[in-house]
């Protein structure tokens, strides 16, 4: 992400906590919340980015700094680790 001019959210990115898991309605798609999810678009301060990982598409809504959402396509199922 710092590679691509996003120093910000790269640093924030640790801190990036599992609100909520979001329904894409896609067999290709899963989405998680970082924050509690409002019911209006993020407004002002929102963007979205386009990350190229090395297998699929991975996308990041922020607003004002913060990572509020993220979109993964076409990669394996997210799994909970285990303890």
């Amino acid at each position: 992400m710092q590679d691509k001019g996003e120093r910000e959210l790269a640093i924030c990115v640790w801190g990036v906590r599992l609100a909520a898991l979001g329904d894409c309605g896609d067999d290709y798609c899963q989405s998680i919340h970082t924050a509690h999810q409002k019911s209006t678009p993020y407004g002002e301060g929102h963007r979205c980015i386009p990350l190229s990982p090395s297998e699929g598409m991975l996308f990041l809504d922020g607003v004002h700094g913060r990572i509020m959402y993220i979109e993964v396509l076409t990669r394996p199922p997210m799994r909970r680790p285990t303890p």
